[in-house]
């Protein structure tokens, strides 16, 4: 009788610690899965610049999205967006638009928030008002705010430094 009853309590401490161990696991594999989901989502933005796609680049952002630039806090609309952005790339051509490091990228304990910290390089060339091709390039920091919605991240806030290079 003693026997069974300590083969029991075994058996269920053994069965106990397999399922906590299988679930640290697929936590694990789904955060790594999600960092993926961020990193692409990041590199899309410079798909988006050099293709000048104003659209799919506001098509990112969330519906209550937050710019925090230059000392303002905006709360811009999409078409607020696409408009900025659809006359920055219409204005310049973009040379470099590169990250100086890997993005630092962590998830809230639940998993329904991240941020990326980010560290790049722009460069573009434009026309001055005298038809004079110019170049610039800029350094710009910034950290973007993820919201997950269903299966989808979007991006709640954008946080952005930045300093001439040149």
């Amino acid at each position: 009788m003693i026997k069974t009853s300590f083969f029991r309590k075994t058996h269920f401490l053994g069965l106990i610690l397999i399922t906590l161990f299988a679930c640290g696991k697929t936590n694990e594999f789904s955060l790594s899965e999600e960092r993926d989901k961020i990193l692409a989502l990041h590199n899309l933005q410079r798909d988006y610049h050099f293709n000048k796609d104003s659209i799919a680049f506001a098509n990112q952002f969330s519906d209550d999205f937050v710019s925090v630039n230059k000392g303002v806090i905006a709360h811009p609309s999409k078409e607020e967006t696409i408009t900025r952005y659809n006359g920055y790339f219409s204005s310049v051509e973009f040379v470099k638009w590169d990250d100086l490091s890997e993005p630092i990228i962590k998830f809230s304990d639940d998993g329904s928030m991240a941020y990326t910290i980010v560290d790049k390089i722009v460069s573009i060339t434009f026309q001055d008002e005298n038809g004079e091709t110019q170049s610039g390039e800029t350094h710009f920091a910034w950290t973007a705010i993820y919201k997950k919605y269903g299966d989808n991240w979007k991006i709640a806030a954008v946080t952005s430094t930045e300093v001439p290079s040149n």
